[in-house]
């Protein structure tokens, strides 16, 4: 296996060709360093799936001994990659999972994971646990709760979109702080003008997997993208940091550095 890729791959089997493309493009983007293979469709280039497509496909994924997560779609998609695995060597079924995952979501979970060179089970994890992201449905047609922004609006006080990102120290910026049981805590305003958006949220759990340490973000686990993209943070929101282990102080540093930076977007 070569250092070029992360040691566990993605096929992404839909029934769509351009779903499991423009899929692949997406979590492609947020892990460069992972190997994802689409596939997708019929053989006669319909909707549908093909057995020798995706044979093909999970081939290609684990050559030179990678692993792989395979995300599927619909329920015959997932019938198809079963009947593939079925008459494939052992030796690369032991090194394949199936996961019980949304398909856009969670293929950009486990990208993202799998760039920071996790392994099979933890990739596989981080795909399933994207299911669990989905909260309750948005107010629609201008309705609002009290206290909160109309729909496609911002609250009173939240900068204009595109107002100028704050020059300097804010005053709720703090330095790392070690609390009595060990663990550290921290706060930084988000800077960049789209807040907590894909792009920075995966720059944060690739950055983290470097640390020997469990982070936290407004209480959401730091090493799942989508958790930091369900926080909705945007530009001038105060975030709180957390982090246990050997290597906390190091990783909150850093990610106050990057906070700092608007994640290269100021």
């Amino acid at each position: 296996m070569t250092d070029r890729w992360a040691p566990v791959a993605l096929v992404l089997v839909s029934h769509s060709r351009a779903l499991a493309e423009g899929t692949a493009e997406v979590a492609a983007q947020m892990a460069p360093g992972v190997r994802i293979v689409p596939v997708g469709g019929a053989d006669d280039g319909g909707l549908g799936t093909s057995f020798d497509a995706v044979a093909a496909a999970l081939r290609d994924a684990t050559d030179d001994g990678r692993s792989a997560v395979v995300v599927t779609d619909l329920g015959s998609a997932v019938l198809t990659a079963e009947a593939v695995l079925d008459l494939m060597d052992d030796r690369v079924v032991a090194r394949v999972r199936l996961a019980d995952a949304p398909f856009v979501e969670g293929a950009v979970a486990a990208a993202v994971t799998a760039h920071g060179r996790a392994d099979l089970a933890t990739v596989l994890d981080s795909a399933q646990a994207a299911a669990g992201t989905f909260g309750p449905a948005r107010p629609v047609s201008g309705a609002s709760t009290t206290g909160s922004a109309p729909v496609g609006g911002a609250a009173a006080g939240d900068p204009a979109p595109d107002a100028p990102a704050p020059a300097g120290p804010h005053p709720a910026d703090a330095g790392v702080v070690t609390q009595d049981d060990g663990s550290v805590r921290a706060t930084a305003v988000l800077r960049n003008p789209l807040g907590l958006h894909a792009r920075p949220a995966a720059l944060i759990v690739r950055m983290l997997a470097h640390f020997d340490a469990k982070v936290q973000v407004d209480g959401v686990n730091a090493a799942s993208v989508l958790d930091l993209m369900k926080l909705g943070a945007v530009r001038g929101d105060v975030l709180t940091i957390t982090a246990q282990g050997p290597q906390a102080g190091e990783a909150v540093e850093r990610l106050l550095v990057d906070v700092a930076a608007g994640f290269g977007e100021v």
